[in-house]
């Protein structure tokens, strides 16, 4: 359907992962928190990495995932993408490297994904789904303006370290096309996110 769609914001540029991404998307995929919050496998190869970037150009030319590369000052950072692109929806989906934490990159690096979604692709509905406890996900979402929606019992599938990708409880907020992009303040409960 379409090649990738460079993005740029102030500080990152947004591009496809290509194969001089592989050695820095595998040391990030080592990370436990990856591993444990995200659906990449675990333990994670760098054969994982190759076929991962394979798999991008794929995913541009059907249509059904639109996935970055978000670069910081020439750096990989982490990964943003849409997922699931159907009836005018898609879910967002992230994962921030260790080193690049705490700079703020993956809350602009989304906000231009967004305006992606809702300008050119069109789409009504943003969805965000994270495992029950990834707190930093979740400040990403409030800082977006994504509305919770709830916490789902055993709702995500595949996330798990070593290997016990079972089923996981899963928090949901959604973000439409109308919404406000401000921040959010979501609701303190002993099953949601602070």
């Amino acid at each position: 359907m379409g090649d990738p769609v460079p993005l740029t914001t102030p500080r990152l540029v947004l591009t496809a992962p290509d194969e001089g991404d592989v050695d820095a998307i595998y040391e990030a995929c080592q990370d436990p928190d990856i591993q444990r919050y995200t659906t990449v496998p675990s333990p994670y190869t760098r054969g994982n990495a190759v076929d991962f970037v394979g798999l991008v150009a794929d995913w541009w030319d059907s249509g059904i995932e639109h996935v970055w590369a978000v670069r910081a000052y020439g750096e990989l950072a982490g990964v943003v993408g849409l997922h699931g692109i159907k009836d005018g929806a898609a879910e967002l989906g992230f994962w921030t490297a260790p080193s690049a934490r705490g700079n703020g990159y993956m809350t602009e690096a989304s906000a231009a994904v967004i305006d992606f979604a809702f300008g050119p692709m069109r789409l009504e509905r943003v969805e965000w789904r994270a495992v029950v406890g990834n707190v930093a996900s979740a400040r990403v979402a409030q800082k977006l303006g994504f509305q919770l929606e709830g916490t789902q019992r055993k709702a995500l599938p595949g996330h798990g370290i070593g290997g016990a990708h079972g089923r996981a409880d899963g928090w949901v907020a959604g973000l439409l096309s109308t919404d406000p992009r401000v921040e959010r303040v979501w609701p303190a409960r002993a099953d949601d996110p602070v």
